[in-house]
């Protein structure tokens, strides 16, 4: 390329890793661009572009619109390691049910921006979110978090009281503080490295533990391969990073001391196979054994709220939204569909 310009090579270079990823990702080894150039989303994807903490930000989205609307939206919130497209199932069954749906990929997730820096809390994510919602005149919504997802949600929820119609939470994560409990605290440099070591093998055998209570189905490969495809592509560096500064949000900022300050509606939909804890893996035994109890968790945590209802799946891990769809949707519409004291 002797007249090519420096943009033109970056261009080049750029374009042959996106190749080089997908010559990967169909010899088996799943390998995706930064964005997740590669993967396929369940509906058309959008772009919110805003500013936030001085730099230009991109959040993907979809905005599922049904054929029979109820005047009612649902928007989900995905947990750290699964992405808007992961609600595939319930953005369909909500759908067909009348309700406006919209997912986002959380600004440093999956096919949104990755900053160089940011300063990552769930109040700086609800914010983005809201700013979203605004733009799309959204006044007010269902607000359906998973993990994660579940303590953005919560915050959502505590900024914007009079915006929320009901908050749904599945298996949240946050409802116990870590480090009280003892579990030692790892720098962001140190989460890092444990980020590049993702691999689709390792997150397998990790869902199969915890999202799915020893269960596995060739369909949950989908969603390991989405994630762990983002650490093999030529961006794999910058998510790390991004993935290690929100490791960091989450262990420092539980939302347990603050569930009890939520005055809208609130779903608790809670598998109680899940052993879920930030950082247990590197607690010691003592502290191992007193983390991760979600069937006493779900408890404590609708006990703690004014106007809370539990729906337990005894059988379901983590994530049984992607277990058992059928069981997980029907609780689900039953609950959201409550209208004011019911």
């Amino acid at each position: 390329m002797p007249n090519a310009t420096r943009k033109e090579v970056a261009c080049f270079f750029f374009g042959l890793s996106a190749l080089l990823s997908a010559t990967s990702y169909a010899a088996g080894e799943p390998a995706y661009g930064p964005r997740l150039e590669g993967f396929d989303y369940p509906r058309p994807v959008q772009e919110f572009t805003f500013s936030s903490q001085g730099s230009p930000m991109s959040m993907a989205y979809m905005d599922a619109r049904p054929e029979n609307a109820n005047g009612h939206t649902v928007v989900l919130l995905h947990g750290k390691n699964f992405c808007a497209a992961t609600w595939e199932a319930t953005i369909d069954a909500l759908a067909q049910n009348g309700y406006r749906v919209i997912a986002a990929d959380q600004i440093g997730f999956c096919r949104s921006t990755k900053p160089e820096r940011y300063q990552y809390s769930f109040q700086q994510l609800a914010t983005n979110t809201h700013a979203l919602l605004t733009s799309l005149g959204i006044e007010k919504a269902i607000i359906l978090g998973h993990s994660t997802g579940g303590m953005l949600g919560t915050r959502y929820a505590l900024m914007y009281p009079g915006e929320v119609e009901r908050l749904a939470l599945v298996n949240p994560i946050g409802l116990e503080d870590w480090k009280a409990l003892g579990v030692p605290a790892l720098s962001v440099d140190q989460q890092y490295q444990r980020e590049l070591g993702v691999t689709p093998e390792r997150m397998r055998a990790y869902e199969q533990s915890t999202y799915y209570a020893g269960q596995w189905r060739p369909e949950f490969d989908k969603w390991v391969n989405m994630y762990a495809g983002l650490f093999s592509g030529p961006g794999r560096e910058i998510v790390a990073r991004n993935t290690a500064l929100i490791d960091d949000m989450i262990y420092t900022q539980p939302v347990v001391y603050e569930v009890g300050l939520l005055k809208v509606p609130v779903l608790l939909l809670i598998g109680d196979k899940d052993t879920t804890a930030i950082g247990k893996d590197v607690a010691p035994a003592e502290v191992r054994e007193k983390l991760g109890h979600y069937p006493e968790l779900g408890k404590t945590t609708a006990a703690a709220i004014k106007d809370a209802r539990l729906v337990e799946f005894p059988n379901l891990g983590h994530a049984p939204q992607i277990q058992d769809p059928d069981a997980f949707h029907k609780a689900l519409l039953e609950g959201i569909g409550r209208r004011g004291g019911e």
